[in-house]
């Protein structure tokens, strides 16, 4: 690490951070940006993680976010190297009888696959669709001054019930389920209060953006923010894990991508007694259990939809996907978990070798929980895709402690940098007027500890950087 004077110094390069870094170093400032790994990505990274000549992403897999994030949409990304890659369909939901519900881009083409349900998904998603660009500036944003407040509002009365409760709306199955597994991802029991907001977000995002991968693997997205940064005149360290502030070369404003355990553990002795005391509360979710496939061929899902698609959720009924999420944060290991399943390589083939495939799936687990839940989400696989696991010819796995292992921010294999309920939705990581801010002057969180929490969109990062550019350079960004 160079021992030069920077005006910024951004630890950890997650989106967060590099959207962090990027947000200072278009002001014509010099900032510095430190990784501990060796690789820039944080929740961004690929690897070969089975076989040679299988690309799968580590973390993150599908970015609906990063195509409509009000920071990443706007960078010119597509200059360095940076192209996605858009399912036919963006995410389906199979069930037991052998059929499915799909998440198509068009909103028109989902409701009118609804059935009997068409008219009501019209109804909840045309009039937020509408508004769509101005309500992902503030839903994406902290509380104190939303840019749109009726919007705002209107969503809130949309978003505020719970999962469960939002899904009454419908009479079938396919809406009912469609809903419940993209609200799943919340990852948090259906029945607590907002998660309904995680829901209708993500299904906005694809009504208006798409669910794509970027081509290659998430590193791609990762790789490009960071040459754009290094173009602005940007410098990066990687390699470095930063213990202690007294680490770091002289600054005016340090931003820390890191979750408040680390945040405590770096800069634990520059902050008040009550600050510190918040952090020791903040409360970390279920964690995650991974497994990633090499195929000998495409996944042979039963109903037609899901082979169309790049995500599925897999857990039938939104009644025994909110029964599996209610045990697992109970402390419980349930016998067939909801699935996130991913299948890049029908739709980018650079992913795999000629004729065969790669998978990714991860199932939510109690945090810190080292049980091995391959077999279960295998059979979970299997239920959908009969013949499914006569296709495996390498296999990864990761339970929380791997999870925490690869990304230090991920405690306990939470992958949402702490909780998502309504008690943390805008109080992350304390309550403060200013989230990002500490009460060390010059020194910022930039992490999905701060809203709007988690998600490939760098909103954190900039917001952190959005708020240092002021209090410390007096740069006011609109």
């Amino acid at each position: 690490m160079h021992k030069n004077e920077y005006d910024a110094i951004v630890i950890g390069s997650g989106p967060n951070g590099l959207a962090a870094a990027i947000a200072m170093q278009q002001q014509g400032l010099s900032v510095l940006l430190i990784e501990g790994r060796n690789e820039i990505g944080g929740g961004l990274r690929s690897k070969e993680l089975t076989l040679p000549g299988f690309m799968h992403d580590i973390c993150s897999a599908i970015h609906p976010m990063a195509v409509t994030s009000p920071f990443f949409s706007q960078l010119p990304l597509e200059k360095f190297g940076l192209s996605y890659i858009y399912p036919a369909v963006d995410a389906a939901h199979p069930f037991d009888d052998g059929t499915a519900a799909v998440l198509h881009p068009s909103l028109e083409r989902t409701a009118q696959l609804l059935g009997k349900d068409s008219i009501a998904y019209e109804q909840l998603f045309r009039p937020l669709l509408k508004d769509f660009k101005g309500l992902s500036e503030d839903i994406l944003g902290p509380l104190q001054f939303p840019k749109h407040p009726l919007t705002l509002a209107k969503f809130g009365l949309k978003a505020l019930p719970s999962a469960m409760q939002l899904a009454k709306r419908f009479k079938t199955k396919e809406a009912r389920g469609l809903f419940g597994g993209v609200a799943a991802h919340a990852i948090q029991p259906l029945t607590n209060i907002a998660t309904a907001a995680i829901g209708l977000v993500l299904m906005l995002n694809s009504h208006a953006g798409g669910w794509p991968a970027p081509r290659g693997g998430a590193q791609a997205l990762a790789n490009a923010l960071g040459d754009y940064f290094v173009s602005l005149g940007g410098e990066i360290v990687t390699g470095t894990y930063v213990n202690a502030l007294k680490e770091l070369p002289p600054s005016r404003a340090v931003l820390l991508d890191v979750t408040p355990k680390q945040l405590l553990k770096i800069a634990g002795d520059r902050f008040s007694s009550f600050y510190k005391w918040q952090l020791q509360r903040y409360r970390y979710g279920m964690g995650v259990f991974k497994v990633d496939w090499a195929l000998d061929g495409p996944t042979p899902f039963t109903a037609a939809g899901c082979r169309e698609a790049g995500t599925i959720h897999l857990g039938n009924t939104i009644e025994e996907i909110a029964a599996n999420e209610q045990r697992t944060t109970d402390g419980h290991h349930p016998d067939n978990p909801y699935t996130l399943f991913v299948q890049h390589s029908v739709f980018d083939e650079t992913r795999a070798p000629a004729g065969k495939h790669t998978a990714w799936a991860y199932c939510h687990v109690p945090n810190g929980s080292t049980k091995d839940m391959t077999a279960a989400i295998e059979n979970q696989v299997e239920r959908f895709a009969p013949g499914f696991k006569d296709l495996i010819i390498g296999r990864h796995v990761m339970n929380t402690e791997d999870v925490e292992t690869y990304n230090p921010n991920y405690i306990g294999g939470d992958i949402n940098g702490g909780i998502l309920d309504i008690t943390q939705l805008y109080t992350r990581p304390a309550i403060r007027w200013s989230p990002y801010t500490t009460p060390a002057k010059g020194i910022y969180v930039c992490s999905s500890s701060t809203p709007p929490g988690g998600g490939i969109h760098g909103m954190c990062g900039y917001h952190a950087a959005k708020k240092a550019l002021k209090d410390v350079f007096g740069i006011a960004l609109k």
